[in-house]
C-alpha cells in the first residue's frame, strides 16, 4: 500500500501505520523524522496523570483550580464555563475530548512538567516529548514548540496505550475511553463518518480512539482503529512552511490513508 504524499509549500510528512499486534507495517513515510506536534503530546501528561493514580500519589476525584494565568483559551471548552475548579477525571476527559489548553495548563501545574518531561524519557521515547504548557504569546526563554516527535515512537507509544503498559487495566481503560471521546475526526478518521459525539463503541464494525494536534503550520493525528479480530495503529504528522495555507492537501492526503485502514481492516 503506498500514498503520495505531497511536498509543495515546504510539506514535511512523519507516517507510519503498523499492525498493533503483529508490528507489521503497513504504510511507511520518513517515519524517524521529528516534527511539530502541537497538542498530541498531551498524551504523555494524560498517561503521566494515570502512572500516579497507579502509584497512589492522587486520586481521579482530587480536585483543581484554575488560576488566572492558566486561562488561555484556544481549543477546548473550560474556557467557555463557569466553573473554576474539577476533578483530576474530568480535566482528563477535557484534554481526551477536545484538547483543552486550560485543562492541560492546571494539570502540567499539578504533576509538575519537569516530571511529565523524565516520564516520556522514562517510557524510552528520545524524541517524542511534551516540552510546556500552553503560553499564549510565546515568552523569550520558552521553548517554541508545545510537543514534538515521529511517528515511529508515537505508534509504539499508542500501541503501548492499546496494550496498558505502564498503566492499571483501569488505568488503560480510563485513558482510552478519554480518547474515545475525541470529537476531532478533521484528519485520519475522516473516511470513517463517525459520529464525532459519541463513537467509543464499534459502528460498522470499527472502533476508533485518537489524539489529534493543530497548528498553522501543523497537522497531527495518532491512534488506533480496530475490528473484533484486528488493532491497527497508526500516527501521520504533517509540518509545513510558516506562512503557507497546503491544509487542504495535507487533509486530502490524511484521508487517504483512512481509506487505507479502512481497507485493512476490510
Amino acid at each position: 500500500m503506498s500514498i503520495e504524499f505531497p511536498t509543495h509549500d515546504g510539506i514535511r510528512w512523519s507516517v507510519l501505520v503498523q499492525d498493533a499486534d503483529t508490528g507489521e507495517t503497513l504504510l511507511s513515510e520518513q517515519p524517524e523524522r521529528v516534527l511539530s506536534t502541537a497538542s498530541i503530546g498531551k498524551l504523555f501528561l494524560l498517561h503521566r496523570l494515570l502512572a500516579d493514580v497507579d502509584e497512589g500519589l492522587r486520586r481521579l476525584e482530587d480536585t483543581a483550580t484554575r488560576l488566572p494565568h492558566e486561562m488561555v483559551g484556544a481549543s477546548g471548552l473550560w474556557s467557555r464555563m463557569q466553573a473554576d475548579t474539577f476533578s483530576l477525571y474530568d480535566l482528563g476527559l477535557l484534554i481526551g475530548a477536545v484538547s483543552d489548553n486550560d485543562a492541560t495548563n492546571v494539570l502540567g501545574r499539578v504533576l509538575g512538567m519537569e516530571r511529565v518531561r523524565q516520564h516520556a524519557r522514562d517510557l524510552g521515547f528520545e524524541n517524542s516529548i511534551l516540552h510546556d504548557v500552553v503560553r499564549w504569546p510565546i515568552p523569550p526563554g520558552y521553548p517554541k514548540r508545545l510537543s514534538e516527535g515521529n511517528a515511529s515512537e508515537l505508534v509504539r507509544f499508542v500501541r503501548m496505550i492499546a496494550d496498558g503498559d505502564g498503566l492499571s487495566e483501569g488505568g488503560r481503560d480510563t485513558l482510552t475511553g478519554w480518547l474515545g471521546a475525541g470529537v476531532d475526526h478533521s484528519m485520519v478518521a475522516q473516511p470513517f463518518n463517525f459520529d464525532p459525539l459519541d463513537h467509543d463503541f464499534f459502528d460498522r464494525g470499527l472502533w476508533l480512539w485518537n489524539k489529534t494536534g493543530t497548528l498553522r503550520s501543523v497537522r497531527g493525528d495518532v491512534g488506533i482503529v480496530m475490528t473484533g479480530e484486528r488493532r491497527v495503529a497508526y500516527a501521520v504528522l504533517a509540518q509545513w512552511d510558516q506562512g503557507k495555507d497546503p491544509r487542504d492537501a495535507v487533509l486530502a492526503a490524511m484521508a487517504e490513508v483512512g481509506g487505507l485502514l479502512l481497507r485493512a481492516l476490510a
